[in-house]
């Protein structure tokens, strides 16, 4: 019989849907079998924080786990039965109270209700679902990727990231969870993802945003750069006169193309760098007239 999903887990009844993701997967990282090679200890604690999830994550599972009406394996839960028999031993005066109404015999209770478990016994079981956790990296998540899961028991399930998948999000592999009972279809296998940052490019929704550096000569006079994107690098103008913040949008440069949703733009912000001061430059800024009524710091001024 399997633990309680709460002590597995570690978590009070009251525990909500994101106090439940966080445990499990601060709990897994520290159980996952890869990181115990050859300890089958850390192979079952893997296996029931898997299980515990699987009940506790999804909110039809656990609240009939609440009511008690599936037990800590996401098995039904039998009903308790009482037996004309129990009566039958009780004392004088006690028999058979309760046991129904006048005439009726209490082995057709009992019979009645063995032919009724018997029948749900014989039917068909959904195999449950398994819960996993993948890390992909950000390009990988951006552009879509094959990826392989190792299993706790050695096995491999090949999964295609989709572009666009989010940190957090669940991908569903129909059939891959545990096999049904009596011809009862399999469960499925529940893969969140985890995905890394990257320490180039930020998302938002189908769109990147890239900081570039530039020189101030660049900024100044205008030039033609290079830079990186999710699927290789490019070249960028960048208009004369730019400053700091200034946006340019690579069309299509952004989250890939999927399922008839058209791709993300990059969006580069450039950022001026002063890089090394020679001596030329210098001596040119200290004899420069620069003095073009322009203050830099006019709107800290105003936010005072």
């Amino acid at each position: 019989m399997a633990d309680d999903p709460y002590k597995i887990l570690g978590l009070a009844k009251t525990a909500t849907a994101d106090q439940i993701r966080k445990a499990y997967r601060a709990l897994a990282k520290k159980s996952h079998p890869d990181l115990h090679p050859g300890d089958k200890g850390a192979e079952a604690r893997f296996k029931a924080l898997n299980a515990a999830n699987d009940i506790l994550s999804d909110p039809e599972k656990r609240g009939k786990f609440d009511r008690g009406e599936i037990d800590a394996e996401g098995q039904q839960a039998a009903p308790e039965r009482e037996y004309y028999r129990d009566y039958a031993q009780a004392g004088a005066g006690e028999r058979y109270q309760g046991a129904g109404p006048a005439g009726f015999d209490p082995d057709d209770v009992e019979g009645l209700f063995g032919a009724y478990f018997r029948q749900q016994a014989s039917r068909p079981r959904e195999g449950r679902d398994r819960s996993y956790r993948l890390d992909v990296t950000f390009l990988d998540a951006v552009n879509g990727a094959m990826q392989t899961l190792t299993l706790p028991d050695g096995q491999t399930l090949n999964v295609r990231i989709p572009p666009g998948v989010k940190d957090g999000g669940v991908l569903r592999l129909r059939g891959k969870g545990e096999p049904g009972l009596r011809g009862g279809a399999d469960g499925d296998a529940l893969i969140e993802v985890s995905v890394f940052p990257h320490p180039l490019f930020t998302r938002d929704g189908a769109d990147l945003v890239l900081e570039l550096p530039v020189t101030f000569a660049e900024a100044v006079l205008g030039a033609k750069i290079e830079a990186p994107t999710p699927r290789g690098r490019v070249m960028v103008n960048v208009p004369a006169k730019s400053d700091t913040g200034t946006r340019l949008r690579l069309r299509g440069r952004g989250v890939a193309a999927h399922g008839g949703v058209a791709a993300g733009d990059l969006h580069v912000v450039l950022r001026l760098v002063s890089g090394p001061v020679d001596e030329a430059l210098e001596t040119f800024l200290k004899g420069w007239d620069g003095q073009t009524g322009f203050d830099a710091r006019a709107a800290m001024e105003d936010a005072a």
